[in-house]
């Protein structure tokens, strides 16, 4: 995937905030309009929401099989209305919700020597089981990498030293930016 410029992130989180927007009044928007160069070419992404620092939602795509622009389109609205670990976000919450996208690189096989804590997510999958964490995570739970491994089969469903016992490990790269100086709608509260 070609490398993202300022305007392509600056299009991206407004793509996710009409799309978050348009989930909460129960709209379905369209596809995104006006785009052009690597938001065209498919990509992953993951989208994660806060509300005043709290996680809300964090929804992503880890193959890159659709344009990166509708992906993070459905990935929003997705983290904003079925994170299985949260309640839909209300209109309410808009004023305060803030929106971090991470573009994933393609998936890369792994030796668990090679994982370097803050630059790789972990992509770990074995029979019909899987789970991500970005890289982000285990700089903010101070992980280790054999707790960065742990924690990622832990989300797979599996073992926490499934890792040792020959499930696949996969890692990926991000590119991260978000809205956080500015809310997901203008309302008078946020103005």
């Amino acid at each position: 995937m070609s490398p993202l410029s300022d305007e392509d992130e600056r299009l991206l989180l407004e793509i996710a905030r009409r799309s978050i927007e348009a989930a909460v009044r129960g709209e379905r928007p369209g596809d995104p309009q006006g785009i052009s160069g690597a938001l065209l070419e498919k990509g992953g992404a993951f989208i994660t929401l806060r509300n005043q620092g709290s996680l809300r939602g964090c929804i992503g795509h880890v193959e890159p099989d659709e344009p990166l622009a509708r992906c993070v389109a459905e990935c929003a609205r997705a983290a904003a209305l079925h994170d299985p670990r949260f309640a839909p976000v209300t209109a309410a919450e808009l004023q305060n919700l803030s929106i971090q996208i991470s573009v994933l690189s393609p998936l890369f096989d792994i030796r668990p020597e090679e994982i370097k804590i803050g630059r790789h997510g972990l992509y770990i999958s074995s029979g019909f089981h899987r789970g991500l964490l970005l890289p982000q995570v285990a700089v903010e739970w101070n992980w280790d990498r054999e707790r960065f491994l742990e924690e990622t089969c832990a989300k797979a469903g599996l073992s926490p030293d499934a890792w040792r016992r020959g499930a696949r490990i996969r890692a990926f790269t991000t590119s991260i930016f978000a809205n956080d100086d500015r809310p997901v709608a203008d309302s008078p509260a946020a103005s």
